[in-house]
């Protein structure tokens, strides 16, 4: 038996083993089931490295001159999932609005802030979290799920994991929980997608990572592509990611009719329900289209 912690909390790591090594925190191995204020995590049964598919980069820098929602209405005429899903809801906003629009692949965790830490180590001192960042294909796009039932009371993400998180390839942090150190991070131009903003660090500690998580409704594995800017952050199927760009500019020619007709002199009420009318028609077609080429 491993015996980790100090002499006011104990947490256990089981790990048969032949030839035992000094104790270690947890987070240094990623090998053990171990328990964490109580919660019993198996950290590598799960573990996934990398995505099954990723883009070319040309194809990534075409999804990253399109905005999310117009991504997103791309997305839904391939009917590849319902128009409830898919997304990070409201909950989650963006930091850095006037920033321009970031894609990158899921590096997930799960983090806790308001429990008794560990102990005796900084709490972004976590060198497997980092190398599992950086063993993931860029660029990466941080999703981070804070599983306290008080998410948000400190904020694993500042300035620090900021700069580690730039040097290692990654574009963005998403999390329902807090971040902090706003302006040294905005001057990185690194983008933020999170529930608050808080003072404090706290107990901040990553507890697993390399799983599924689920951050304001919107479910991510690691590897999923996520797009995101100052409407939110929306998940684009690898499966169809290369047709959404050629999608997305149909989408809006078939929109401007109506945009142009109601910024236009021309515009009349009596005139409107038949342009509302032929946009309803275009995008349906769109669909068809689509399905019939299939």
């Amino acid at each position: 038996m491993l015996r980790t912690g100090n002499a006011r909390k104990r947490t256990y790591c089981r790990r048969e083993r032949k030839n035992p090594r000094p104790p270690v925190w947890f987070g240094a191995e990623i090998t053990a089931t171990v328990r964490v204020n109580f919660d019993v995590k198996s950290v590598s049964s799960e573990l996934i490295m990398s995505p099954a598919k990723t883009l070319a980069p040309e194809a990534l820098e075409e999804l990253k001159s399109i905005d999310t929602c117009t991504i997103s209405n791309a997305i839904e005429q391939f009917e590849v999932r319902t128009r409830n899903q898919g997304f990070a809801n409201g909950s989650v906003r963006c930091l850095f609005p006037e920033l321009r629009p970031v894609i990158g692949y899921a590096v997930t965790a799960h983090i806790r802030t308001s429990t008794t830490p560990i102990g005796g180590r900084c709490y972004y001192d976590k060198m497997e979290w980092w190398s599992y960042v950086r063993d993931m294909p860029g660029p990466r796009f941080l999703a981070v799920q804070d599983v306290d039932h008080n998410p948000g009371l400190g904020a694993l993400f500042g300035e620090i994991h900021a700069s580690i998180a730039l040097a290692l390839g990654c574009v963005a942090y998403l999390s329902n929980g807090s971040v902090r150190d706003l302006p040294g991070i905005r001057a990185r131009g690194f983008q933020l997608f999170a529930g608050s903003v808080a003072v404090s660090h706290s107990y901040a500690h990553v507890v697993e990572f390399g799983k599924l998580v689920e951050i304001a409704g919107l479910q991510v594995r690691p590897g999923d592509l996520l797009h995101g800017d100052q409407h939110g952050v929306v998940s684009v199927p690898l499966s169809i990611a290369p047709e959404v760009p050629e999608m997305a500019r149909r989408v809006q020619r078939a929109e401007s009719e109506l945009i142009e007709f109601c910024r236009s002199k021309e515009f009349s009420f009596d005139k409107l329900p038949e342009h509302v009318r032929r946009t309803a028609q275009q995008q349906a077609m769109l669909s068809k289209e689509l399905h019939r080429n299939d």
